[in-house]
């Protein structure tokens, strides 16, 4: 590969050599305009279609649009001239966490903290059916505040990857962490083989060394397709079980991310973060952890503001909220609505006590911030943490309201599947009109109210 350009393109400055591989070197960067940190992979073209890779960094640059979540390294951009390719990404300080294990095992809070964002970043990345491959400590990197963040997609696959009996077929992947179904070559789900490598992952976290280790490769291979390991006497019971659970050799009875969640050993360590953040937010602000205090009781109610009058709009406010009017859908993605409303013919009092009791239904926190505004959260995290969400009431007339809900924290996806399923059908007997995606009017005509009505009620969101 030539040398490398000082300057790109008139965007960043390039540093120092970070890594490299077969086909591709990585720089440090800074922005010439922001001074942000970056890293930029340089990927030589000729070497890449000599060997008839280029689709393969196709889905890559596809896969790392797709999966944008606070462990994944974001892809910020690309950039291509006739010889190379350069994809400009999230500078991760911290480097490898292969550089951690090598100096021996993690204390088991930390190897639970990483544990625990690693599953939270595959988990969101099959959620948008992109399964990675290739998941071990080289490639999952630590920021300035040593999070992880989940890199090198370069073996990922997307769903259209599967044949047609719907599994994954090319073997890759590195021998050591790589599922036994994989080395078989029958088939295999992308989804069980990312969660056996997830396992041995955390075996080495708390370890410091692979499970299935052998000079003989092939002695290797038969350990990984009998599930043949021991756990290292200082590893805790719930460990022990959850490992077992998770190197199961057989993938159709393989633990699930969901069951994993469930796990002993999981909520363990759930329960001592939630109670670290309690006792941070304590000693930050006294004031705001005692206001925020009863908000965890679901379906409470907790007083911000003591008058309970919404905020008047008029109709031509309505129209101007409507979808319709709205630009963002042509710079977001598919995946990136946030936002629903509907509009009802009973008082605020009746849709404020409505909204309680379908957030006690729900196990939902809900919380008065100020006049005609709440804040909803659920009690368990979802693939972005909690899943939150403001629901503002604006008052047309006394007796017509329109009531906007979006989404403040979580996955997308997640708020979207509870509004559709759970939400829509507890308000039911307080809406009048959901504003829909196929006919965004909220004021319904009155001549076709009833109608329109039961149109909007048997679409889908």
């Amino acid at each position: 590969m030539e040398n490398k350009p000082s300057v790109l393109t008139d965007k960043y400055e390039v540093g120092r050599l970070l890594g490299q591989g077969t086909f591709a070197k990585v720089y440090y960067g800074r922005s010439v305009h922001t001074n942000q940190s970056v890293a930029i992979k340089m990927i030589d073209k000729d070497k890449v279609m000599k060997v008839g890779l280029m689709e393969q960094i196709k889905r890559e640059i596809s896969v790392m649009r797709i999966a944008k979540h606070p462990n994944v390294v974001e892809l910020y951009e690309v950039m291509a001239t006739k010889t190379r390719i350069y994809f400009v990404m999230e500078y991760c300080k911290g480097g490898e966490l292969f550089n951690k294990v090598a100096k021996g095992k993690l204390r088991d809070d930390v190897a639970w903290k990483y544990f625990h964002q690693l599953i939270n970043a595959v988990d969101f990345c099959h959620s948008r059916q992109v399964y990675h491959r290739d998941i071990k400590p080289e490639n999952l990197l630590l920021d300035d505040n040593e999070n992880l963040k989940v890199s090198d997609f370069g073996l990922s696959a997307l769903a259209d990857c599967k044949r047609q009996d719907g599994l994954l077929h090319t073997t890759c992947g590195t021998p050591a962490y790589v599922a036994p179904e994989v080395i078989n070559r029958k088939g295999y789900d992308g989804t069980k083989a990312d969660i056996w490598s997830c396992g041995v992952v955390l075996f080495v976290l708390l370890a410091g060394y692979l499970p299935f280790h052998d000079s003989n490769l092939m002695e290797m291979y038969r350990k990984i397709g009998k599930g043949d390991f021991k756990a290292p006497s200082w590893f805790a019971p719930e460990v022990r079980r959850l490992l077992c659970k998770m190197l199961d050799p057989n993938p159709e009875t393989r633990i699930t991310i969901a069951k994993i969640r469930e796990s002993t050993w999981f909520r363990k360590g759930l329960h001592m973060k939630q109670k670290k953040m309690e006792k941070r937010v304590r000693e930050t602000n006294p004031l705001e952890a005692s206001a925020a205090g009863p908000s965890e009781n679901g379906g409470r109610v907790t007083e911000g503001n003591n008058t309970d009058q919404p905020t008047s709009i008029n109709a031509f406010d309505i129209i101007a909220s409507s979808a319709g009017f709205d630009l963002t859908g042509l710079f977001g993605d598919v995946y990136d609505k946030r936002e629903s409303r509907f509009t009802s013919q009973k008082p605020a009092s009746v849709i404020i006590s409505k909204l309680e009791e379908v957030a006690q239904r729900l196990k939902l926190s809900i919380r008065k911030r100020e006049a005609g505004l709440f804040k909803l959260e659920t009690s368990k995290e979802g693939r972005k943490g909690k899943l939150s969400m403001d629901a503002e009431i604006f008052q047309v007339t006394p007796t017509f309201h329109m009531v906007e809900m979006k989404k403040s924290n979580g996955d997308t996806l997640e708020y979207q599947k509870l509004v559709k399923e759970d939400l829509r059908p507890a308000l039911a007997d307080i809406v009048w009109v959901w504003q829909s995606d196929k006919d965004e009017k909220l004021i319904p005509d009155s001549n076709q109210e009833t109608e329109q009505q039961q149109q909007e009620e048997e679409e889908p969101l």
